[in-house]
């Protein structure tokens, strides 16, 4: 079984949204094979705790104004460190860059197919990796 239609469409959109508040290092995967409770993961990170709030109100923005959906829980916005949001279909984790390098969330689902992101998105990664 691999990520549904929706959810990879939820992913696009979702990554274009963290790219265009500046979000580092964003990754999809398709966790459909290893997990019943989701279909794909996406990860991206920010270097301080307000970037990563403007990312996630960004997320969150896009995909209800562009695909109508609202996440089912929302975990970690307090702290602004980590912050989960679970879409069902997708899970989008917006991590500050130094738990994304603990957590290393890439390292535990490396074995899963990655999902292709829009060039915009590709082009964004690329040119802050360079900076």
């Amino acid at each position: 079984m691999t990520a549904s239609d929706r959810s990879v469409q939820l992913v696009r959109i979702a990554a274009e949204a963290a790219a265009d508040k500046l979000a580092d290092d964003i990754l999809a995967y398709d966790v459909s094979e290893q997990l019943v409770i989701t279909d794909a993961f996406l990860l991206c990170s920010a270097t301080n705790d307000r970037q990563v709030r403007a990312i996630v109100d960004e997320i969150e923005d896009r995909l209800r104004i562009e695909a109508d959906a609202k996440p089912v829980r929302r975990e970690g916005e307090r702290e602004g460190r980590w912050v989960l949001l679970d879409y069902l279909d997708i899970v989008v984790h917006v991590q500050h860059e130094d738990d994304r390098t603990f957590y290393a969330l890439e390292r535990l689902w490396k074995d899963c197919p990655a999902i292709s992101l829009p060039e915009s998105v590709m082009q964004a990664n690329l040119q802050r990796t360079r900076a």
